[in-house]
């Protein structure tokens, strides 16, 4: 008998339907049943499993796990699990798999094909299913295919009518008579998944967590008729092969029917960062005639009796978000096709038809760009129409826009755009919904007005939405999570639709949502309902990456801790298969994010495995680009060169941390392939000199994308010597060629980028060779973090550090408050960082944080309407403190890689004590606590630690150190 770590080859065979090779937003069920019997009591029964694109496996009915993490499509992850224990033994048993094939590409995903593949085997090395042609299959009828796409990142929402399907179809003794056989669409090594890779990581966590209290109750009447259009999909069909921003320009149309003379509203509330303007019967709208808060707009019309031309003239770039498009009436109103006339056999048409794109082109922002023509003599002729029977005068144009790029309705704009809304007391009773018993909330019916409740879960969480509610059948149900409520305002999720719809059956259900999604509040908005709604309980699966919450930290200063503790949440929330940016918009591995995101979570969590995951991930990118890309597995090619910069340097912190020499040396080749290539970028004065998204900071800095930019050349210094450092003893030739390189570069940035006459850095030199006038804050922190002054010019830097000059530009986000950080810690000034900390965070902590904000509330840069305070609530690029808290406050920090050698130097500023616990790599961990005593010009320190670990312990300057330390082991 072998053990399971002795793996068996795959015999089972690629199968789909009979269908679509790569079907839209398709839900596919498979079965299996079949007779069990156990060979003997030391038998160990795994199955091993992959789909495309995401799958959910049951076994006789109970959930077991979900997957694969996200990978790319040439080494597609595969999951094992376990399953003997949910088999039995001797009778019959069912393997049920629900597939979610996204049939677009997102930011976690390139689009691939429909397959579902999995084997069961034993420790006898047997064989005992494998998926082939006696699987049976289905759609999931219940779920509509036509939902919208919650964002470009992520894939569609999600409704479900309960009446449409039999929820027990993973059980054994389902009857799948109707179903048909799946077919084989090939063997393991198939394109395009021609290599599988075991799943690196543990399963993700799914922790029931419960509401804290029901927020609000009220009376709503939302507006009377909207969709959510995929215009980017529409108009350039090949744009559903990639994520890549696609610039065009046409024309929407419709036709508003009325059987008399009515007042209308049309809204967009949200238009998915594209331009718009409309006209009704010919006449075009003036801006002024639009009103409401952006980027809501809309527009008061009066509607005619009869049929009434509605066009729309769209432009701008799109990566995917939706359109959404509403119109509240109170009288009836039918929207129609303007080619209404025409025969539709295929009954795929939607009520809307399109003139375009007059021209289109697709941006890869490394990549040379067409200029668009956006006056194309047919467009501005189009302008001119009046009515539906003047289209067919551009027939070459004209194309019906197809039901699957039409939602049926739009959740988004219904829980948003309400005409009315009473808010009302909470019964205490209502409050059941949210407690762990078994009593029901009555929810009340008001008669032709919908109840709203609104929930607050207390934190941000992430995962996946559970209800339990007794309903008349065809009562709606929405659910729409958003982050930010306060005094009355609420901030609403723009550009993600963060919302799922369920249609009750008659009766007692209990329904677990299979689309992650992150929210602090839920919205549940209760519509068509004859009788009041039982609701027994609202929770949440949250899910992210399994690690124990090892570290600790407190301080003399509550503010402090009150940081390290939404710091160390957002990381949690943020470390799903990778780190992620942020658990609600886009759930996307931004690698640049990353780096930063290790660090916290050495921090606080201690684990490395996720670390080397989202490492290694990064080369498979250069079939994109040889820089690689700066979001990854992604179908946007796009290439930010500091993120590829700090993967590079962390790939150097994770060997110092782990000591794991083994992972520097696979990596190294593929850090040395793309510095290589950027080397390749520096001009005649060696500067790097390139087209790409060269961001640093959301604020007003001058950072082009073309050009030299200044922060870019300053970090692929840091990258070159890092790269040196980790090449030591591996590839000596190119750790001396690096950091030649990297010394001839900081020559060039001081001969070039350096003004004598303000004395500072200047942000860039554009790709014309104008010199910017921009000075920032940004370029002079990264200049001195990574060595480029010397000298009177590096005492300047520092002054500038300590004492920001109001007309530079200031720090716009957390994120670049970490290298602000980093770089006051190098220069010692740890009051400056702690009193930093607490305006910037405390702001956070002031409105009601329990998760670190994108940006600061001073920036306007990258959010739907300047006024919000940030775009997202929760964003793991912000967490810092997480890190620096427990770096330097408790002053531990590893000496050599591997840590077996720790520095613990605290660094006490105004406080008068701290205490916490840093986990060490693979060893346990480290708790520290100390006081200073400032009368006696002593610090008390007391630490645990493993008996093996050395210590060398710094005490501040000034105080005598009074150790007890407690040997482990």
């Amino acid at each position: 008998m072998i053990t399971m770590n002795e793996k068996v080859p795959w015999k089972a065979q690629w199968i789909w339907s009979g269908g679509e090779v790569s079907p839209r937003n398709e839900w596919r069920c498979f079965r299996k049943q079949f007779h069990y019997s156990c060979a003997h009591y030391e038998e160990q029964v795994n199955i091993k499993i992959t789909a495309d694109s995401r799958y959910v496996l049951y076994v006789n009915g109970t959930l077991v796990g979900r997957g694969p993490v996200r990978s790319w499509p040439f080494e597609l992850a595969f999951d094992e699990y376990e399953i003997g224990h949910f088999l039995n033994a001797g009778a019959d048993n069912t393997i049920a798999v629900i597939v979610m094939h996204y049939g677009v590409p997102t930011f976690q995903y390139l689009r691939g094909r429909g397959g579902l593949l999995a084997q069961i085997d034993n420790n006898d090395r047997k064989v005992i299913l494998a998926t082939d042609s006696t699987w049976t299959t289905a759609i999931h009828s219940g779920y509509d295919s036509r939902s919208s796409r919650m964002s470009c990142q992520l894939p569609f929402t999600e409704i479900i009518d309960s009446r449409d399907w039999d929820e027990s179809w993973t059980e054994t003794g389902f009857a799948d008579d109707d179903w048909e056989p799946s077919d084989v669409i090939g063997p393991v090594g198939m394109e395009p998944w021609t290599s599988l890779i075991e799943r690196d990581i543990p399963p993700l966590t799914e922790e029931p967590v419960y509401p804290v209290r029901i927020e609000s109750l009220s009376r709503v009447k939302p507006r009377s008729w909207g969709v959510v259009l995929d215009l980017r999909n529409h108009f350039v069909p090949s744009s559903e092969q990639h994520a890549n921003n696609v610039r065009f320009y046409g024309y929407v149309t419709t036709v508003i029917r009325t059987n008399k003379p009515v007042r209308a509203i049309i809204g967009i509330v949200d238009g998915g960062r594209l331009s718009w303007n409309c006209s009704i019967n010919g006449v075009w709208l003036d801006e002024n005639d639009y009103y409401g808060e952006k980027p809501e707009r809309y527009l008061d019309v009066q509607l005619v009796q009869g049929d009434n031309f509605f066009m729309m003239d769209i432009q701008g770039s799109s990566h995917g978000h939706g359109f959404h498009f509403a119109i509240d009436c109170d009288e009836p109103i039918e929207i129609v096709s303007p080619l209404e006339s025409r025969l539709d056999p295929a009954g795929t048409r939607s009520p809307f038809a399109t003139l375009g794109p007059f021209d289109y082109v697709e941006i890869i922002d490394h990549q040379p760009e067409r200029p668009i023509n956006p006056s194309h003599p047919d467009f501005m002729q189009a302008r001119k129409i009046a009515g539906a029977s003047e289209l067919e005068h551009f027939k070459g144009w004209l194309r019906p826009v197809d039901n699957r790029y039409v939602s049926r309705d739009d959740v988004f704009s219904k829980c948003i755009w309400k005409k009315q809304s009473v808010q009302m007391p909470i019964p205490y009773s209502l409050q059941n919904a949210v407690i762990a018993n078994r009593a029901a909330a009555v929810v009340p019916v008001y008669p032709e007005e919908h109840t709203e409740l609104i929930i607050d879960f207390g934190k941000e969480f992430s995962g996946y939405i559970e209800f339990e509610a007794d309903a008349s059948g065809g009562t709606v149900i929405d659910f729409y999570g958003f982050e930010f409520m306060r005094d009355g305002y609420r901030q609403e999720m723009y550009e993600l639709d963060n919302t799922m719809r369920y249609v009750c059956k008659e009766g007692h259900q209990t329904y677990s949502s299979l689309v992650r999604r992150g929210f602090r509040y839920l919205m549940v908005t209760v519509r068509n309902a004859t009788k009041p709604l039982k609701l027994y309980r609202v929770s949440l699966f949250q899910s992210n990456y399994a690690v124990a919450e090892i570290g600790r930290f407190q301080c003399s200063d509550p503010l402090l801790g009150d940081i390290w503790e939404i710091s160390k949440h957002t990381t949690r929330l943020c470390m799903e298969d990778t780190f992620v940016d942020c658990p609600a918009f886009e759930q996307t591995f931004w690698v640049g994010d990353a780096r930063n995101e290790a660090l916290v979570n050495y921090y606080v969590f201690g684990d490395d495995a996720i670390v080397k995951r989202c490492l290694r991930l990064v080369p498979g990118s250069n079939f994109q680009s040889p820089l690689y890309g700066d979001q990854v597995p992604s179908g946007w090619s796009s290439v930010i060169p500091n993120w590829t910069f700090f993967w590079a340097i962390a790939c150097l912190e994770l060997y110092r941390y782990s000591g794991d020499r083994k992972f520097a040396e696979q990596i190294w080749p593929h850090i040395r392939y793309t510095l290589d290539h950027f080397l390749e970028k520096l001009d005649d004065n060696g500067l790097l000199n390139m087209k790409g998204w060269n961001l640093l900071d959301w604020a007003p800095i001058d950072q082009p994308n073309d050009g030299v930019v200044s922060h870019q050349n300053m970090f692929f210094v840091q990258a070159l010597r890092s790269a040196a450092l980790l090449a030591d003893g591996v590839d000596e030739e190119c750790a001396e060629r690096y950091r030649s390189r990297a010394d001839d570069m900081k020559t060039a940035i001081n001969a070039f980028l350096w003004s004598k006459e303000r004395q500072a850095f200047v942000d860039c030199i554009h790709s014309d060779g104008r010199i910017s006038e921009t000075f920032s804050m940004q370029t002079q922190v990264v200049a001195y973090l990574c060595g480029i002054a010397d000298d009177t010019r590096l005492r300047r830097l520092e002054t500038y550090i300590v004492t920001p000059p109001h007309e530079f530009v200031q720090i716009g986000s957390p994120f670049m408050s970490f290298f602000y950080y980093e770089a006051l810690a190098k220069l010692g000034r740890f009051d400056v960082m702690l009193d930093d900390m607490r305006i910037q965070y405390g702001k956070m902590i002031e409105h009601d944080a329990t998760t670190c904000w994108e940006m600061y509330p001073n920036s306007t840069e990258n959010r739907a309407n300047p006024n919000l305070l940030t775009r997202s609530h929760c964003h793991a690029w912000s967490a810092g403190p997480g890190y620096f808290l427990g770096a330097f406050v408790l002053g531990v920090r590893g000496l050599d890689p591997g840590w077996s050698k720790v520095l613990v130097e605290p660094q006490i500023a105004d406080l008068s004590w701290a205490r916490g616990t840093v986990p060490l790599p693979g060893q346990g961990r480290i708790d520290i606590s100390w006081r200073a005593d400032r009368s006696t010009r002593k610090l008390h320190i007391r630490i645990e630690a493993p008996s093996a670990l050395e210590l060398s312990i710094v005490s501040p300057e000034g105080y005598e150190a009074v150790i007890e330390r407690i040997g482990l082991g």
